[in-house]
Order: structure tokens, then C-alpha cells, then sequence
């Protein structure tokens, strides 16, 4: 029973050396050849159409996320152009310029001014 006591530290250690060994990454890094990377590259399939116009979308659409990307993404693969932008009425505008004047006041002093400026337009 002695002996056992005295070997149980060395046995564990020596598994938990092996484990670590066993672990370790290789010594040396892989080789990799420039010209056999060139000539995969080189026997590289042309895009398709559909590939070309899913690309083309994709740069027209950049910056766009989400919902709003992906409806803008799927009008394009359709074909289908976008939707001109309509012109503001001239209500729109006064309402515009008046909010832009009223710019920083709140709560019903914002209100008053805004249909004080909106009645004079």
C-alpha cells in the first residue's frame, strides 16, 4: 500500500505529460507550392449569368441590410428597376421648412410655432 502512495503522483504526471505531448501542433508547417496554387486559379470555371447579375446586385445593393437588402437584392435579380422617387407636395415642403425653423423647441411650444408657421405659409 505504501508503494501505491509513493507512485500515484508520479503516474499522474506522467499522463498528464503524455496528453500534453500527444496535443501539440507538428513541428514544421505544411509546404505549400506557388505554382500549383497558380494553376488552380488559372483553370478557374467563368461565372455563369446568373453568378454575373447576382454580383452585379450585390455591389448596387451595398450598404443596405436586412429586410431592406434583401427586397432590394430580390427586385434586381428580377429585374425589376427600382421604383422612382416622388417629388414632396408643396405641404410636405412647408412642413419641412417649418420643422427645420423649429428645430430644438419641444412639446406644445413646438406645436404652436409649427401651426403658427404652417398657417403663414
Amino acid at each position: 500500500m505504501n508503494l501505491r502512495i509513493r507512485l500515484a503522483p508520479f503516474l499522474l504526471t506522467t499522463l498528464a505529460c503524455a496528453s500534453a505531448f500527444a496535443a501539440a501542433p507538428p513541428a514544421t508547417a505544411p509546404v505549400t507550392h506557388a505554382p500549383v496554387a497558380a494553376a488552380a486559379a488559372s483553370t478557374a470555371k467563368p461565372q455563369t449569368a446568373q453568378q454575373q447579375r447576382m454580383a452585379s446586385c450585390s455591389a448596387q445593393n451595398k450598404g443596405k441590410k436586412g429586410a431592406d437588402y434583401k427586397t432590394a437584392q430580390s427586385s434586381c435579380l428580377k429585374g425589376v428597376t427600382a421604383a422612382p422617387v416622388k417629388a414632396r407636395t408643396a405641404q410636405q415642403e412647408r412642413m419641412a421648412q417649418c420643422s427645420a425653423q423649429n428645430k430644438g423647441k419641444k412639446g406644445a411650444d413646438y406645436k404652436a410655432a409649427q401651426s403658427a408657421c404652417l398657417k403663414k405659409s
